[in-house]
């Protein structure tokens, strides 16, 4: 007879979810309860774009989310190497810095 461990959880991950959604923008906002943070995907040369996915969290979840992330890209770093970051830009760059393409 097979043993089941008090704390397992079992989790389904959806065919549709599995696929993900592609996100280039995050836009992270919060209350005295919650935190929302907006995953969009922005266009190079399209002025207008859509939130695809927003996840909402508790202050606590979000710390240990914070936490998740942190441990992951440090994991990641010690593979890979350190993880570039742009310098900051005034405004958002709608061309996404490279050459505009042509048709």
């Amino acid at each position: 007879m097979e043993e089941q461990n008090e704390n397992q959880l079992n989790i389904e991950l959806s065919e549709e979810i599995a696929e993900g959604v592609y996100s280039n923008l995050a836009i992270i906002t919060h209350s005295t309860s919650e935190f929302v943070l907006d995953f969009i995907r922005v266009m190079p040369g399209v002025p207008k774009a859509r939130v695809k996915s927003r996840i909402i969290l508790t202050p606590e979840h979000a710390k240990r989310l914070l936490s998740a992330l942190q441990d992951n890209i440090e994991k990641y770093e010690s593979i890979n190497g350190r993880i570039k970051v742009q310098p900051d830009h005034p405004g958002f760059p709608m061309n996404f810095g490279g050459t505009m393409g042509q048709a």
